[in-house]
């Protein structure tokens, strides 16, 4: 289902609760929502009003995907970039980096798998916001 976007910062400043396989139907409502949204490359369950730790984003291939429970594992390659955010009006400067290794959860089978993927350039990027979203930081 589509949701509308939250732009309370005081609801998006709080750290998101670890997410089971139960959130699957958090999970649809961000790829609907996402898909929804012109010029919108990813997006936290916080951002739909849920605070669990859920993410969807568009890959290289403008693909959606989702993860649960995203982790940085290894960040290298740091860089200062100016970002956006859809419930926020102002850009941010921010550090990022340019090549991550996660460790995340994906659902196969109405079960939780634990998983590991390299990510880099603007696919890194996005990963890096979603998680700092999930723990209740603003960019």
């Amino acid at each position: 289902m589509i949701k509308e976007l939250i732009k309370d910062e005081a609801l998006l400043s709080q750290p998101c609760e670890p997410a089971t396989a139960d959130d699957a139907e958090v999970a649809q409502d961000l790829l609907d929502t996402l898909g929804s949204l012109e010029d919108a490359a990813c997006l936290a369950a916080n951002q739909i009003g849920v605070t669990k730790c859920v993410v969807a984003y568009l890959d290289d291939n403008e693909q959606p995907r989702v993860m649960y429970n995203p982790t940085l594992k290894l960040a290298l390659g740091a860089f200062k970039t100016t970002e956006g955010c859809l419930s926020l009006e102002a850009d941010s400067k921010v550090t990022r980096y340019d090549r991550i290794k996660v460790a995340y959860d994906e659902l196969v089978d109405g079960a939780l798998q634990p998983r590991k993927k390299d990510f880099t350039g603007w696919t890194a990027q996005l990963i890096q916001h979603m998680i700092d979203h999930c723990k209740g930081k603003l960019v």
